[in-house]
């Protein structure tokens, strides 16, 4: 039974990490960037809709909506402000990575002071886990998860296959000349990458914040996820970065059968170097758009 109650917990933590990982795969696939602070828009999220539901008291989709708007313009404001100035002026790959860095080291310390540095969760009604059968139980967040996570990606799959400025997002690595030749802007498109990355961690931190709960430092754990979920799937591989996100909730999750706690993270490190050393390529090859 205790197999099983990991199996499913997996699942619900699996569907968030790969939400998280297919945000910042987009971004990075699309437009090179090293996004660190990827893990701060997660934060904010998350601490928009705590203060917004639990501090505030407002109704849940009032909050859902904050958290949303929260995190997509701070994705469309770094990308306009700090990230475009960069690239107008030849910065290289680690430039924009150190400025990505401070950015997201400035997120964790405002919060910091604004809400505390202490844990903090949201009670729900979802967040009360219902006993299926003895010694078995299952939040509804967990049904909420997979599910959520489901229609994100079949939408995100169906906005990039068929629109005309998701063939743009598609193309936008490889050749933005060719982009500028159908009349599409580079710059524009990379600004609808950035808040489409940052809006894929909306639900994830939503759920987050009424499961796990929160701390000021949990955007280090999602850029772990990210980079570990982008490397095991294959860089530029969304349909990889989901299954290897949902891979790594799993077996943080199946580890509790052996390890204390702790050292679940670890986990993520150990299925990382695997791949790195027999199959550096991840799980669908070289590293391509998809």
């Amino acid at each position: 039974m205790l197999l099983l109650q990991l199996l499913i917990n997996g699942l619900q933590v699996g569907a968030q990490y790969a939400l998280i990982a297919v945000g910042f795969s987009l971004i990075f696939g699309s437009t090179k960037v090293f996004h660190f602070a990827h893990g701060s828009a997660f934060t904010i999220a998350a601490y928009v809709f705590y203060y917004t539901y639990s501090v505030a008291h407002i109704h849940w989709l009032p909050a859902i909506l904050a958290a949303t708007f929260a995190a997509v313009l701070f994705g469309i404001l770094l990308d306009r402000f700090v990230y475009a100035p960069i690239q107008a002026h030849e910065g290289s790959f680690f430039t924009l990575f150190v400025a990505s860095f401070g950015i997201g080291i400035v997120v964790q310390n405002v919060i910091g002071m604004i809400f505390g540095r202490s844990f903090v969760s949201v009670a729900t009604p979802l967040s009360r886990s219902i006993e299926i059968v003895s010694g078995l139980y299952v939040s509804p967040l967990s049904g909420i998860a997979i599910v959520v996570a489901l229609l994100f990606f079949f939408g995100l799959q169906f906005f990039l296959m068929h629109t005309h400025v998701g063939m743009g997002l598609r193309a936008l690595s490889e050749n933005p000349e060719l982009i500028r030749a159908y009349g599409l802007s580079p710059r524009r498109l990379s600004t609808i990458v950035f808040a489409l990355g940052s809006l894929l961690v909306v639900p994830a931190a939503i759920l987050s914040s009424a499961g796990a709960g929160l701390d000021p430092a949990i955007g280090h754990h999602v850029m772990l996820i990210s980079l570990a979920a982008t490397i095991v799937g294959g860089v530029g591989s969304l349909r990889g970065a989901a299954c290897a996100g949902l891979l790594l909730g799993m077996a943080e999750n199946l580890a509790l059968l052996h390890f204390e706690p702790q050292w679940s993270e670890a986990v993520t490190f150990i299925v990382l170097f695997l791949f790195i050393l027999f199959r550096p390529s991840g799980f669908f090859g070289r590293a391509i758009a998809s």
